[in-house]
């Protein structure tokens, strides 16, 4: 069972940066891929960013990219999300998700555990 707790949310104005964590445990070999999701109220669950534990540069979203940068530090089981330069669109429950296939697509049902979750908030 992969268990996946995030932190680092928050309230920030435009312009700000704010940095996710995600600590996953169970076994790698379960989790071989990770991802970042977003949720806006009245909104659909978003994929944000993606990125394997085997290695290989992360992938993102059209919406993120120049902006947000994730990483991982293996020894610490735990992945992270830079978001530079916010923006009130970026406002939403962020989710960290693992699947358990090395390359998933990008929809919320290729993704079997999932975090609870974590408010950002960007102020204009």
């Amino acid at each position: 069972q992969v268990q996946l707790a995030e932190s680092g949310g928050g309230l920030v104005q435009a312009g700000d940066s704010l940095r996710l964590s995600c600590t996953a445990s169970g076994r790698a070999s379960s989790r071989p891929t990770m991802a970042w999701f977003r949720q806006a109220p009245g909104k659909g669950r978003e994929f944000v960013s993606g990125m394997r534990w085997s290695g290989g540069r992360p992938y993102y979203a059209d919406s993120v990219k120049g902006r947000f940068s994730a990483s991982r530090d293996d020894a610490k089981n735990t992945v992270y999300l830079q978001m530079d330069s916010l923006r009130p669109e970026d406002t939403a429950v962020y989710y960290c998700a693992a699947a358990a296939i090395l390359y998933p697509g990008r929809a919320p049902g290729d993704y079997n555990s999932w975090g609870q979750g974590t408010q950002v908030t960007v102020s204009s």
